[in-house]
């Protein structure tokens, strides 16, 4: 057998197989929205890479490699649009809590300043109760998932993707992991919302079934996969500006500097095209967090392993998604993959 065949899921088969990290999800089932929070257990290097042409994204910029931040402390996906980008608020309010962040001054008195890139996808018109006033319920959710972070965590009809729509599917949460032969270990998270499909024209067969692994999104394979010009199968028939977005982070556990780990979160977008036919339309907010734990050096040569490490994050990326459309529950008038609404 040989090392790439080699390769495997780790034991959970999600981002968290990554050392160093942790996961918090939180849902209000009325709203039909939530919050999925990545938690690193140190201070993280992170990169972002946005692709659609309508992105909802906060700290973004700060991110750049030339720029003063070299880590965060948490990544924030939420549902919401940009109502849900007060979740960061309350990670940075529960990190902040807890001690944890980018220190400016030693000086008694000064609070550290949490880091906390985030982006969001539309779910506001899924039919939940978003009569929230002047109380909308990210800030809660998001200071609520950090606070339950842990190793596990459920996908489909949870977190981020609790109110998302993958075409004319429920959408969801999903996430995959692999650990190479010599121990590399690379998992990515995703919240799909998407304007495309993500199954070919037979209606069933992921896009993303090459790249399966075992049967954890059904185990069809390959064979279904079909496709016409300009035929876009089910994808939502009348798309609407800001409605359509896959976020997603993807981590690793080897040392990357910012400008290395941007490289891969650029290749990691590659998953999502591997996935969503189409994808990165001008009414998509894609977006893709790039993490790096540390737990490892990276190996030698360094520009052939970022190579190896973009590539494995977006076949994985291309498993999440394909994950999160797979476990997603139906609702009343809305169709999941597995059955009718």
């Amino acid at each position: 057998m040989s090392d790439a065949a080699s390769a495997r899921p780790g034991p959970r088969n999600l981002i968290t197989d990554v050392p160093g990290l942790k996961v918090g999800q939180a849902g209000d089932a009325a709203a039909r929205t939530g919050v999925t929070v990545i938690l690193p257990d140190a201070r993280a290097v992170c990169a972002c890479d946005v692709r659609g042409g309508g992105p909802g994204t906060r700290e973004t910029d700060a991110l750049a490699p030339e720029n003063l931040v070299d880590a965060v402390d948490a990544v924030v996906l939420s549902g919401g649009s940009v109502y849900g980008l007060a979740a960061a608020d309350g990670v940075a309010a529960w990190l902040g809590a807890e001690g944890r962040g980018f220190v400016v001054s030693t000086a008694p008195g000064v609070p550290p300043s949490p880091v906390v890139p985030a982006a969001i996808l539309y779910d506001l018109a899924n039919g939940g109760n978003k009569a929230w006033g002047l109380d909308p319920p990210y800030r809660a959710l998001g200071a609520a998932a950090a606070k339950g972070a842990g190793a596990d965590f459920a996908l489909g009809t949870h977190g981020a993707g609790y109110g998302a729509m993958a075409g004319a599917l429920k959408g969801g949460t999903g996430s995959a992991s692999v650990v190479t032969a010599d121990g590399l270990t690379v998992g990515a998270v995703a919240a799909v919302n998407s304007f495309g499909s993500v199954v070919a024209g037979d209606g069933r067969t992921f896009w993303a079934a090459p790249f399966e692994i075992g049967a954890e999104f059904g185990g069809l394979g390959p064979a279904g996969l079909w496709a016409r010009a300009d035929d876009w199968g089910l994808a939502k028939a009348n798309p609407q500006i800001r409605a359509n977005t896959t976020i997603a982070c993807v981590a690793v556990d080897a040392a990357l500097t910012p400008a290395q780990a941007r490289r891969v979160a650029m290749m990691a977008q590659d998953g999502l095209a591997r996935a969503i036919r189409p994808v990165h339309a001008p009414f998509d907010g894609d977006a893709v967090f790039a993490l790096s734990t540390a737990a490892r050096p990276l190996p030698d040569p360094a520009p052939f392993a970022v190579a190896r490490i973009g590539a494995l994050a977006a076949d994985c990326l291309a498993r999440a998604v394909a994950r999160a459309v797979y476990e997603a529950a139906a609702w009343p008038g809305v169709r999941s993959w597995s059955g009718p609404a």
